[in-house]
């Protein structure tokens, strides 16, 4: 892997937003938007909460989400559901929290979407892929893994696990268990006292979500904070926490092409 680069650090250790700790003025969200938006916003807090004061007014988090695009345009029951893609409904979920700078790619942009000028302004990259894991170039996974190793966020979403950037960083086949089926999934809060689940309660419930069951074939996560339990009796770890050099890795499992669980969280927020 080639050298990573050097990038800008900022060295005190609390996330404030205009001097109030981000993880409280997320709390502070009506309870509608701690509800269904929580869940993508409070990585943040994770990837910021030590590494310096972030002000709101002065410094949006940098966000690129990053979707391979291809279910949405080939497949009319995906279309049905996120006809602008996945990336969109993100995206514009987190626009309308406020204190992003939002910026989607895709599979099929130049360089896909994640150059070298779009990764050295990126904060936190969102990774989202499926059917074409096989097709992102290495030079491409080699820019986000050095952007990574110098202090990148990356947030890699539910079939994410199975994308060449995160085998990579985590050095396994992370292969699973799943069964595509419409079932009850309740996301268990295991670390209420970490920053990214500081306000979310015991537990977060979808009522239709593909099951991923153990074993999972990741490394230890450093911190595990989520554990899924599925109506068909399966678990699993659902919320991992990595620390690579000097970025930060975070696995979130929720979210299938077919099932609007993306869609849904951030439709009460807009």
């Amino acid at each position: 892997m080639a050298v990573a680069k050097k990038r800008k650090k900022v060295l005190l250790s609390d996330c404030q937003a205009d001097g109030i700790p981000m993880h409280l003025e997320i709390l502070a969200l009506p309870d509608f938007r701690k509800k269904y938006f929580a869940p993508l916003v409070y990585p943040f807090t994770y990837f910021f909460g030590r590494w310096g004061r972030v002000t709101m007014s002065d410094k949006n988090i940098k966000v690129v989400v990053w979707n391979e695009y291809r279910h949405e345009k080939l497949h009319d029951e995906v279309t049905k559901v996120y006809p602008k893609g996945i990336h969109t409904v993100i995206a514009e979920g987190l626009k309308q929290a406020g204190g992003f700078e939002v910026r989607t790619a895709t599979l099929d942009e130049p360089e896909h979407g994640l150059t070298e000028e779009v990764l050295d302004g990126t904060d936190v990259l969102f990774w989202w892929g499926h059917m074409a894991h096989g097709e992102v170039k290495d030079a491409v996974v080699d820019r986000v893994l050095n952007n990574v190793m110098a202090g990148m966020g990356l947030i890699v979403l539910h079939s994410g696990h199975a994308s060449k950037p995160f085998k990579r960083l985590m050095g396994t086949g992370c292969g699973l268990k799943w069964r595509e089926a419409p079932e009850r999934e309740r996301i268990w809060n295991v670390a209420p006292g970490h920053e990214i689940t500081k306000g979310i309660g015991e537990y977060i419930e979808i009522s239709h979500a593909e099951m991923y069951g153990e074993v999972f074939d990741i490394p230890e996560p450093d911190r595990l904070i989520f554990i899924s339990w599925f109506e068909g009796g399966e678990v699993f770890r659902s919320g991992c926490c990595f620390e690579r050099s000097n970025g930060r890795i975070f696995y979130f499992r929720p979210g299938h092409e077919t099932f609007p669980i993306y869609y849904r969280n951030l439709r009460s927020l807009m």
